[in-house]
């Protein structure tokens, strides 16, 4: 792999395109030895020690939004990637669930935004979750047409982005998840980043075969805060970059629970997501946590049991799908938006298209959509 893509750069050629598509062949498959995967915690030149500051989050507060102790957490850099922080699985035993259950039921509510907003009225998508029950409640083998959940690519909160323009403004913004906030200035804090303010995230819902195209996060007006991202349900090949596409991106596995902070030099790095993969075997099964609840049961936290009926509802979806999460910072102190006229703050149907790479169109679930490949709009950290 490390000659393919010395001799991707001595051409001339795309060294991230060309590898971006490699990891994404189906026939043959591709080799996926040179992937790196945290989890297993083999020695690595690539691999050196990330520094946390357990003294920013305590044990109490931590627990809250379902995280263990900051000094317990397995947390790694990359050579040659100074900024990027890669946090393997640091969530309690039982909490995933509960975020699961908000990334699917609560935050598609209104009045957040999603890609099936672009096509279908707002009493169509109001209550996403509870028209997507019977769908992936019934039997294998008897199921209905696609639910809406299954048809779901993207949800916005706090500062909504503008697919088309690719900003932010101060008109199209909503509440930002209390819940979110919390966990997300936690996992900044103890990442040397204290007083980061959540204002803007993105949901992606992956498919088995979806995939994120080659893209760098510069909407935000203030780069000097880090990128948060974490995931749930099936793991992926996260592809890292360089500043230009020349550059050979470094391939990693990232599972159910991981997170990554992007920072520094590394905050405006090419990035992607090529595929989709089962959760490895061996790995405690994200489905079996419901069963093991999490310790946080103080006052305020905001892990809540999962109810059985919504859990096999989770759990029918995450089987084959991948749910990931970023949050942004998106004006730094004093910062404000330029203005902007109204009219640019409606999205249009387009938008949906090359977001993610697919087989099927989400309204009519049968027209192919084009690859999003090379497309710079995509957002995921």
């Amino acid at each position: 792999m490390a000659k393919m893509a010395a001799a991707m750069v001595e051409s001339g050629e795309d060294a991230f395109r060309k590898i971006f598509k490699f990891y994404k062949r189906r026939n043959p498959p591709p080799d996926f030895s040179d992937v790196i995967d945290f989890s297993r915690g083999l020695p690595s030149d690539k691999i050196v020690p990330a520094k946390l500051d357990p003294s920013a989050v305590s044990d109490v507060e931590g627990a809250r939004v379902g995280l263990r102790p900051v000094r317990e957490w397995r947390a790694f850099g990359l050579q040659g990637f100074p900024g990027f922080i890669f946090i393997s699985n640091p969530f309690l035993l039982g909490s995933q669930p509960s975020w699961v259950r908000r990334c699917l039921k609560t935050y598609p509510q209104k009045p957040n935004v999603c890609n099936l907003d672009m096509h279908m009225s707002p009493s169509e998508t109001q209550d996403i979750w509870g028209k997507s029950l019977r769908g992936l409640s019934s039997p294998s083998g008897k199921r209905d047409p696609k639910t809406l959940l299954e048809k779901l690519r993207w949800v916005t909160l706090g500062y909504h982005y503008n697919w088309d323009t690719k900003t932010y403004s101060a008109d199209h913004h909503t509440p930002f998840p209390e819940d979110l906030h919390s966990l997300s200035e936690h996992v900044t804090a103890a990442c040397g980043f204290p007083g980061f303010n959540a204002e803007a995230g993105i949901l992606n819902y992956y498919r088995s075969d979806s995939s994120l195209g080659i893209h760098v996060d510069e909407s935000e007006l203030d780069h000097s805060r880090p990128l948060l991202s974490f995931c749930f349900g099936q793991s992926s090949i996260f592809l890292l970059g360089g500043t230009r596409r020349q550059d050979p991106p470094t391939a990693m596995f990232m599972h159910s629970g991981d997170m990554m902070v992007m920072s520094g030099e590394s905050r405006l790095l090419y990035h992607a997501v090529p595929r989709i993969l089962p959760a490895p075997e061996g790995q405690a099964a994200l489905e079996t946590e419901c069963c093991s609840p999490a310790s946080s049961n103080q006052d305020g936290s905001v892990v809540k049991p999962v109810s059985e009926e919504d859990w096999k509802v989770c759990c029918r979806y995450i089987q084959s799908s991948r749910v990931n999460v970023t949050v942004r910072q998106v004006l730094g102190p004093g910062q404000s938006f330029p203005e902007t006229p109204s009219s640019q703050q409606r999205t249009g149907a387009g938008q949906t298209v090359g977001y993610h790479e697919g087989h099927e169109d989400q309204d009519s679930g049968k027209r192919k959509r084009r690859s999003s490949c090379d497309s710079d709009d995509a957002d995921e950290t």
